[in-house]
């Protein structure tokens, strides 16, 4: 029984059983919520609503309530809630500008709640489902025309960087709402409506950049991988310029005003044209900025946990528990960002350029700098908070300051989310840095300067703890072209991925990067002073590797296509080596590694003859290696009896490396060797079709990953407020 008190004659129940009063704005959704029009009775309803603090939670659940006849109920409603939220947008309040500032923002969050919410609802039912009931048919290509307006007017303008923010995450929201983005039929309308100038403005701006630019640069990656591979048919009106625009093919006339247009994604073609360098720097910048990160924070748990009591341990112990540390230190990866990078380098080829546009390496700055508020670290692959403050990236040039470049940021972040492919993330990180890499590696212009001797780097990149090999001290790494940090990369992860779960697709990509280098310096005959050497042992030990696995590899793969790689690299070497190994020597070396392990090319030998003399599944593709090791098998059965005569006459039971070489050299001449064509040709890289299957898993785990981590309860009428008194 509820208890009462007696005040002044009166009864009434005590304070205790009193329910909590609903805030205004819930009160308003609430309205919304019911059959009937909400402003019959309240004129000014929608003026109110959109002067009050958004509450994102209650609406959104609200939405997620209701079952599907309930919300087609108050499909009205929502169409009218919608078109308010883009009308209060485009208004103009000359009388209070702070009007203004409230309205865009309480419509912004309220737009965000609605997409959000209606998706959350409907994933089951179709894209045109959702769009009827968040604008109706009939009123939604004007909606979302003048709210694309709105948008790209409000991250065009000078003024509030949180009205920016909220555009961009807005958009965000509404690119991300579907886990698979091509599916997202509301795109079709940010395809026609392009935003694309102003994604750019951010970017080549850098105030904005510096505070919107992961967004926008997500953003765009996401906006480029819509509907990819498709024409898209739709009815436009007949305009006289329609034949000059690029991304549009006419078909035919359908009547007097109509046509029928099939169109590529705007986005594709328009980034593929952008040669301003202000924006394609600033992109490179905010790339880098990323990936800096990333490797600076791998740097640091590294340091931290080898300085820990798990590393003395470590010490004390042996090497048991290397593996385990190595676990430890694994970080979450940035497929978003590796995505912008991709699509940057694969559609424009000016961006090739930014690659090599030198800045300080990031915390190696010693000159003195203006301070800056700092801002809490952030998660690794979730978005960085918009007062993200200017990076080192972005300070001017020193002469005493040890200097980077995106592509020497790209090659330490690709040595670190290579090492551990057994995480499906990293999985994918890896194959698309080395997809990023083999783009690089065709291309004339990136080639020129990766192998331009006098544009010499330090790249220090990460190296799997191993057993049986000490970690390089920083301070020993040489000074060389950056093809050589290229390579080095490569044969690291040829010697350390040699595992039970074998990424043949990981392998194969990496000596197609390897190939078409040295397709590169044969074609300009670049003498490249390389150790290869090392190259030459893994590949070798690769080789070994195979044959020793030979049942259980090709039970899951064809490891002949592998194994006719590596022999032609070797075909090469041998056939053009003259043109692009730095000395006679070299040659000489590569002769000599080649009869030093004799045996592991016998052996192969061996295995693909058996395979190519039966009639079984593998024959073809073992022949075809069989053919290839013909100048192989050529030069140890010509050397080889020449150094055991030597070794005899001369009563050594074993050759030094330089007695071996004497009779190499001796013995050239003799020497025959068949002329092998198409050593120096390959497939250029195609990602239709051969690689649709992997992008699209890929933007749908981005897709996935940006919507979790999209928050808009951190951005408040409060800091709009204050940032209001501050501009005004």
């Amino acid at each position: 029984m509820a208890q009462v008190e007696k005040r002044g004659g009166l009864l009434r129940k005590s304070s205790a059983s009193k329910k909590p009063l609903k805030e205004k704005v819930v009160l308003m959704y609430d309205e919304i919520f019911m059959t009937e029009d909400p402003s019959k009775c309240s004129p000014r309803f929608w003026e109110e609503l959109f002067l009050m603090k958004v509450n994102l939670e209650y609406l959104e659940g609200k939405l997620e309530s209701l079952d599907g006849e309930e919300l087609m109920k108050i499909k009205d409603n929502i169409n009218c809630l919608f078109q308010h939220c883009i009308q209060a947008l485009g208004e103009e309040h000359p009388i209070r500008v702070v009007n203004a500032l409230q309205n865009s923002f309480s419509s912004l969050q309220t737009l965000c709640a609605l997409i959000r919410g209606v998706h959350q609802k409907n994933k089951s039912t179709s894209g045109f489902d959702i769009i009827n009931m968040l604008m109706g048919f009939d009123k939604a290509e004007l909606c979302m025309k003048n709210l694309m307006e709105s948008l790209d007017s409000l991250l065009c303008a000078e003024g509030s960087e949180s009205l920016k923010s909220l555009c961009l995450k807005l958009l965000l929201c509404l690119v991300t709402v579907t886990d698979n983005i091509s599916q997202n039929t509301i795109l079709e309308y940010v395809m026609i409506n392009s935003i694309f100038e102003a994604i750019l403005q951010i970017l080549s701006h850098p105030p904005s950049r510096r505070e919107h630019g992961y967004d926008a640069v997500v953003l765009l990656a996401l906006l480029v991988n819509y509907r990819k591979y498709e024409l898209r048919v739709r009815l436009e009106k007949l305009k006289k310029s329609s034949n000059a625009i690029s991304d549009r093919i006419i078909i035919k006339s359908q009547c007097s005003d109509q046509i029928v247009v099939w169109s590529v994604n705007p986005y594709i073609v328009k980034l593929s044209i952008v040669d301003d360098e202000a924006t394609l720097n600033g992109m490179g910048l905010v790339i880098a900025q990323a990936l800096s990160e990333y490797n600076r924070q791998y740097k640091d748990k590294e340091e931290e946990h080898q300085s820990g009591f798990f590393s003395a341990l470590t010490n004390m112990v042996g090497s048991m528990f290397i593996a385990d540390a190595h676990e430890k230190i694994s970080v979450q990866t940035n497929e978003a960002i590796l995505l912008a990078l991709y699509e940057a380098v694969h559609l424009n080829r000016n961006f090739i350029t930014v690659l090599a546009q030198s800045h300080p390496e990031m915390g190696l700055v010693t000159t003195p700098v203006s301070p800056a508020p700092t801002t809490p670290a952030t998660p690794l692959g979730t978005t960085p908070p918009s007062s993200d403050v200017i990076s080192s990236v972005e300070l001017p040039l020193d002469a005493d300051v040890q200097t980077s470049n995106l592509l020497i940021t790209f090659l330490k972040y690709s040595s670190i989310v290579m090492q551990d492919t057994k995480d499906e993330h990293r999985l994918h990180s890896g194959k698309l840095c080395l997809i990023i890499l083999t783009c690089i590696a065709e291309d004339q212009y990136a080639n020129a300067f990766l192998h331009d001797d006098n544009m010499n780097f330090r790249v220090n990149l990460h190296r799997m703890p191993m057993r049986h090999r000490k970690k390089a001290a920083d301070k020993n790494l040489p000074c060389r072209p950056l093809v050589c940090a290229v390579l080095d990369l490569m044969v690291e992860f040829i010697v350390t991925h040699m595992m039970k779960e074998f990424p043949m697709d990981l392998y194969v990509r990496c000596i197609q990067v390897v190939h078409k280098l040295l397709c590169y310096q044969k074609k300009c005959r670049v003498r490249l002073h390389y150790t290869w050497r090392e190259l030459w042992s893994a590949l070798i030990n690769l080789l070994k590797f195979l044959m020793s696995n030979e049942t259980v590899l090709l039970a899951k793969h064809n490891i002949f296509t592998l194994a006719l790689m590596i022999v032609n690299l070797f075909n090469m070497f041998i056939t053009y080596g003259d043109t692009f190994l730095p000395t006679p020597s070299s040659y000489d070396e590569l002769y000599y590694e080649i009869i030093r392990m004799h045996q592991s090319f016998d052996n192969l030998y061996s295995m693909v003859l058996r395979l190519s003399t039966n009639a079984g599944q593998w024959k073809e593709a073992a022949s075809k290696v069989t053919h290839a090791l013909v100048n192989i098998r050529a030069i140890i059965n010509h050397f080889n009896p020449k150094i055991e005569s030597y070794a005899a006459v001369n009563h050594i039971s074993q050759l030094s490396e330089e007695q071996v070489l004497e009779v190499v050299r001796a013995n050239y001449d003799t020497l025959t060797l068949k002329l092998q064509d198409g050593l120096d040709q390959y497939e250029r890289y195609s990602e239709q079709h051969k690689e649709a299957a992997f992008f699209k898993e890929l933007v749908r785990s981005i897709s996935t990953n940006v919507r979790r981590n999209l928050a808009f309860h951190t951005l408040s009428q409060e800091v709009l407020l204050k940032e209001f008194s501050t501009i005004s």
